[in-house]
Order: structure tokens, then C-alpha cells, then sequence
């Protein structure tokens, strides 16, 4: 009985020790790849940037001027008013090592900058949009949060107050539901971002009550 069991065990150790040898390597490979691309992209020479897909704030279809007194909604207007002459662009979920093969090591400061503008204007948003919704300004909250969308925001709150305005608030048809809730889809497909499958999880399990509601 010893022997078998004794022999398993050697065995299981050999398996172990493969693996985690493979794993070993694996994780070896991935780091040398890093490490190639970032002396690679260290050479790249400066590019235009006239090609990025800058993001620009509609102020004359937002509601700005109407806080009325509202310390965070005042705090929101000022916060996106100083943005007004700022570059804005989503680089989420693409690493640095990416943006200076693509556009040049000299370019990555300015990329960085455009980056957190970006990540300003979607936070502050959604801060915005959540205190119109619980101010019971539902239209202002549903123009805020969209816009959020159109600029392919990852921040699930954003799409979890838009679900509740298009099914709870807003007084439209099953069919008008379903038709915002599904353009919201394409949206959340193209998310380079880990909260991706939650969006999508989140729109989809939306769906399924307008979904059996129409048929």
C-alpha cells in the first residue's frame, strides 16, 4: 500500500514542478516582451497628434448656469468650465509602452495630460449626472450622462443611472426603452476596460424584462 502511494505522490510532485516551471516561463517571456517593446518604443520618434480623436464638451446643449445655488452641481459646472481649453482624449486601457510606439517617445507627457483630462471630465460627469437624478431633474441628468456615453466612458455608475432613467424615469414606451437600452450595447462592446462584461451584464439583464414585455 506504501509503494502505490509513494509513487503517486512522486508523480504529483513531477506534475507540480512542470508546471510551475511552464508558469515560470510563461511569466519570463511576457516580462522580456515588456521590456522589448518599451526599448523599442523608447526610440520612436515624435508624431502629428492631429489624428487623435479629441473629445469636445457641447456647453450650449449641457446645463450649465443652472445650479441655482447647488454646491455640487457649482462645483461640477466649474470643474468642466476649466476644461474648456484643455485637450481631451480616452486612452483607457491603452498601457504607455502602446501610445509611444504609436505616437512618439517625446509625445507621452502630452498624452498623459490628455488622459487625465479625460478621466476629469468623465468623473466629474457622473457627479454631475448623480446629483441631477437625485435632485429629480431627470432630462438635465439623462443629457449629462449621455454625453458621458458618446465620449465611451467606463464608469459603470454612468451606465447604471442611465438604465434606471430610460426604464423608471423618463415616461418612455417598452419600445423607446429597449431602443436606448440596445444603442447602448455597441457603446459597452468597445470598452477597453475591466469593468467591461459588468456594463455589458448590467445593459443586457435590462433588456430582458423590455425584451419579453414586447414579445
Amino acid at each position: 500500500m506504501k509503494f502505490p502511494f509513494l509513487a503517486s505522490f512522486i508523480l504529483l510532485c513531477i506534475f507540480l514542478n512542470y508546471n510551475m516551471r511552464r508558469v515560470s516561463r510563461k511569466a519570463e517571456n511576457k516580462e522580456e516582451n515588456f521590456w522589448e517593446r518599451e526599448r523599442e518604443s523608447n526610440n520612436v520618434r515624435k508624431k502629428s497628434l492631429d489624428t487623435l480623436e479629441y473629445i469636445h464638451i457641447p456647453f450650449d446643449l449641457l446645463p450649465f448656469g443652472t445650479s441655482d445655488g447647488d454646491v455640487i452641481l457649482k462645483d461640477c459646472e466649474n470643474s468642466l468650465m476649466a476644461l474648456k481649453d484643455e485637450k481631451i482624449v480616452n486612452f483607457t486601457g491603452i498601457p504607455n509602452t502602446d501610445l509611444k510606439l504609436e505616437y512618439g517617445t517625446a509625445n507621452i507627457t502630452l498624452l498623459t495630460e490628455y488622459d487625465q483630462n479625460y478621466t476629469t471630465l468623465v468623473v466629474t460627469l457622473q457627479k454631475w449626472g448623480q446629483q441631477l437624478y437625485d435632485l429629480g431633474r431627470f432630462e438635465d441628468a439623462t443629457k449629462v450622462l449621455e454625453f458621458s456615453l458618446k465620449t465611451r466612458s467606463d464608469i459603470s455608475g454612468t451606465y447604471r443611472l442611465l438604465v434606471d432613467l430610460y426604464k423608471t424615469k423618463l415616461g418612455l414606451t417598452e419600445s423607446e426603452i429597449q431602443h436606448k437600452l440596445e444603442a447602448m450595447l455597441p457603446i459597452a462592446k468597445e470598452l477597453n476596460s475591466l469593468s467591461k462584461n459588468q456594463i455589458l451584464n448590467m445593459i443586457n439583464s435590462a433588456l430582458e424584462p423590455s425584451t419579453s414585455a414586447v414579445s
